[in-house]
């Protein structure tokens, strides 16, 4: 997506931050960032560097997030919150179109759509990633999604490469981080002093043509790269387990195999809902009081729901080991064959936000060594 013509790179110094938040407010863009609330990062509007996290880290465990005061005088040392770019452009409520009585016939419309462009600041290398899957499933698919393309058409992207892993990022296993190589408009390298930053994109040229910049020293260049590189290095063996023994548990295990992680998942959801990849929803219709017009409604849905395996009265899942089974297999291998490519990568939070501490990493490699030694 990023085309060489289209970059420009320099340094831009902490006390000229601001700049970048007045370029992007020039250009029109509704500003969206990291910001801290109730213990934990999250995207929300902002105008000024003064309204983002700053000097904290997050850590991480299955089941607990909190963040922790960090001695540099950095932006960006967190990793992952709760939120991706998902909720920005897959919307958790959609009205998809709206039914009322007119003159003794029933008329339906399209929602009307106002989009304001934004920018998102703070963007990471694994969200990235996500957000190719679903450009591929909502523009590319054999359908295109009206909804999901306006505000693709209205987002700008400042993404920011890692300078260190939490505890539950394993996203150099997928190939998706931590450094950002594709989809941003502007990248950030962030330093203690100031930022290597470089354009991507015509529209993040226009904007970076507008800040503040020196030359970039190698000095700072080779300082950004080696924190890519210690970030890489900080998620040691966490990893999944390879694409051929994960297909082996389409057919190799048994219903008791999954009885272990059944017996401990509340399917609440909550692994889904925080996936920058999962992209399951349902439709609900709700009328008027009068009866007299209706909005016909997209939801988000997991497939922990109950009610999601259930098809022409029957419920194809209706325990919870099937779901979870349902849930891993078609993330981690049957999207191979829709996508080319894992539905995971690699970002953790399906582990860090569930509440009963189940570790995706360590549950498929679990069922992965529950293999007969002899499975072809």
């Amino acid at each position: 997506m990023n085309n060489s013509s289209n970059t420009q790179k320099g340094w831009l110094g902490k006390a000229h931050f601001h700049s970048l938040f007045e370029a992007l407010q020039r250009q029109g863009y509704k500003i969206i960032g990291p910001t801290p609330r109730d213990n934990t990062i999250v995207f929300d509007t902002v105008t000024s560097p003064s309204d983002l996290a700053h000097s904290v880290i997050d850590q991480q465990q299955p089941g607990s997030y909190r963040l922790v005061k960090d001695k540099s005088n950095r932006y960006f040392s967190w990793n992952t919150g709760p939120q991706a770019l998902k909720p920005l452009l897959f919307t958790p409520r959609q009205t998809l179109w709206t039914c009322s009585e007119y003159d003794g016939e029933l008329q339906f419309k399209s929602p009307y759509q106002h989009i304001e462009p934004i920018a998102v600041i703070g963007v990471r290398a694994c969200d990235l990633a996500a957000l190719a899957i679903h450009d591929q499933h909502f523009l590319h698919g054999a359908y295109s999604d009206n909804f999901y393309q306006k505000r693709r058409e209205n987002i700008l992207l400042v993404a920011v490469n890692c300078g260190r892993s939490n505890e539950q990022c394993f996203c150099v296993s997928t190939g998706d981080g931590p450094e950002v190589t594709f989809y941003y408009d502007v990248l950030l390298d962030e330093l203690d002093d100031g930022f290597v930053v470089r354009s991507g994109s015509e529209q993040g040229l226009e904007i970076v043509r507008q800040l503040k910049l020196k030359p970039a020293t190698q000095a700072q260049e080779q300082a950004a790269k080696r924190l890519i590189t210690k970030a890489k290095r900080e998620q040691g063996n966490r990893k999944l387990p390879e694409l051929d023994q994960l297909i082996k548990l389409v057919d190799g295990l048994k219903k008791r195999d999954w009885q272990n992680v059944a017996e401990r998942c509340l399917a609440c959801g909550n692994c889904t809902q925080v996936c920058p990849t999962c992209f399951c929803s349902t439709q609900e219709s709700n009328p008027d009081l009068l009866q007299s017009s209706s909005e016909q409604v997209r939801i988000w849905d997991t497939c922990f729901s109950e009610k999601h395996g259930h098809i022409f009265g029957k419920n194809y899942r209706p325990e919870i080991g099937e779901r979870y089974r349902q849930w891993i297999l078609h993330k981690l291998v049957f999207w191979h064959q829709q996508y080319g490519r894992s539905g995971c990568v690699g970002c953790g939070r399906c582990s860090t936000w569930c509440p009963v501490a189940i570790d995706l990493v360590e549950e498929a490699s679990s069922l992965a060594d529950r293999m007969p030694l002899n499975n072809p």
